[in-house]
Order: C-alpha cells, then structure tokens, then sequence
C-alpha cells in the first residue's frame, strides 16, 4: 500500500489497537467460499477455504553478483509482471500479491474443477519461465530457477490498515498460504526437488490426469513434478 503522511497519537493509537482486541468472535465468519472484499470492514473477517499459489525465484540472492542493478530491474520486472499477468488469468483469482522477487495468489475453489485450473495456471507460469530463460539467454544473462508451491485449505480473510487513512489492504492469514509458501520455498532446491511442490490435499482435489503428473516425495512430505503447458512449450520449440 502506498504510504499517506498523517500525525500520530500515540492516546488515539491506544485507544484504536483496545478496540480492534475487543472485537467479539462472532464478527468472524466461517465460509464456504471466499466473500468479495466489499464484504470486508475494519471490524470482521471471514474464514474461508480456497487455493494459494506461489511461485519463487532460487537462489536470487546471488544474482547481485552477476549483473548490475538496471539488468537485474529489468529482469525481475519482465518476471514479476509476467507471472502477475498469468496468475491473474484465471477467472477465480481473488488476489495477487508481490513479495521481492515472488509472487503469489489466492482463488476462490468451490470445485474441484476450479482446483484443477489452478494447477493449468500454474503449469503455464512454469512454462513462461522456460520463455522467459530464453530470452535471458539470449541477452547472455544468468538463467532462473524457480520453486512453484500450491496448497488448499482454509484462510483468514481480514481487512487491515490505518482506518480513514486510505491505507489499507486484504491480508489472508492461515496454514493454506503458509504451506504453499513453504512448498514453493522447497522446489527446486535440491536436485531432487522438482519445480511443482503440491499438498496433498490439493492433490487430492486434482482429476486423474494431473494426479498422475506427481510423485511423491519422502523428504518433503508432499508431491513434486516438473510440469507444462504443452501447446505453449511446443510455440517454445518451434520459435527459439
């Protein structure tokens, strides 16, 4: 959120953070699905269930010592804004969010078909990075590696901020975005780590074809796999 100079009181400021402890249980919700933000004020919140999907570049720290600070703007914006753009693609994304060099959603999953779209959208960020180290080759930079995490479950939804300021935003608490944080945070770690990093709740959810694009993997507890969109890896092949 962009920052709005206002004084501060540290009486008022009190006062605000008494009310907000004082709030009643009963102002959060339980849902099935996750509300629109209209629904949100300063004084409730909404558990729902819903798919997070991350997505993180590896090892980003060493990249300061390979190039200078206008090719390394210019790459993680050509990342970031390409990956924003993808995961916004899909009809049931409710939010994005950036976070340095990731980037991550929420969707609204009521069906398992809707959890299923979810992994496409993830399968054509995965092949958008291989485009991406195309053109990173081709300008003699250093290639990524990316880790992709999803999870399903439940989150806290919340409105929070300065109230009357203008700065606010939506913040989605719970083990749903925690976990897929963690899962992306895992792929491509190691070289038995492969880019996808899936719970196994979401994999649950998955129809059979995309079930059998994972293995299990022991060391992380979760299901891993390399996967693509394959008419988009195939526009890939035939144009550099």
């Amino acid at each position: 959120m962009e920052a709005k100079h206002n004084n501060y009181n540290h009486i008022s400021g009190a006062r605000r953070m008494k009310e907000i402890l004082n709030q009643a249980d009963v102002d959060y919700q339980e849902r099935d699905t996750l509300p629109t933000r209209d629904a949100l004020t300063f004084n409730n919140g909404f558990y729902a269930y819903c798919s997070a999907l991350f997505i993180d570049i590896r090892e980003s720290s060493k990249l300061p010592d390979k190039h200078t600070r206008p090719v390394l703007a210019r790459m993680y914006r050509a990342f970031v804004s390409e990956m924003v753009a993808v995961f916004a693609s899909f009809s049931r994304c409710r939010e994005v969010n950036i976070v340095g060099d990731c980037v991550w959603a929420v969707y609204n999953t009521p069906t398992t078909d809707d959890i299923d779209e979810v992994f496409s959208v993830a399968a054509l960020a995965s092949s958008m990075v291989n485009i991406f180290n195309k053109e990173l080759e081709k300008k003699g930079f250093t290639t990524i590696k990316v880790g992709i995490g999803m999870s399903y479950g439940r989150a806290l939804m919340i409105k929070a901020g300065y109230e009357g300021s203008g700065m606010n935003d939506v913040v989605y608490m719970g083990d749903v975005v925690n976990h897929a944080a963690k899962l992306a945070a895992n792929g491509s770690k190691t070289y038995n780590d492969s880019r996808f990093m899936v719970s196994d709740v979401f994999r649950q959810n998955l129809n059979d074809h995309n079930k059998g694009l994972l293995t299990w993997n022991s060391n992380r507890r979760c299901w891993h796999g390399y996967v693509v969109r394959m008419d988009v890896d195939e526009w890939t092949g035939e144009n550099y």
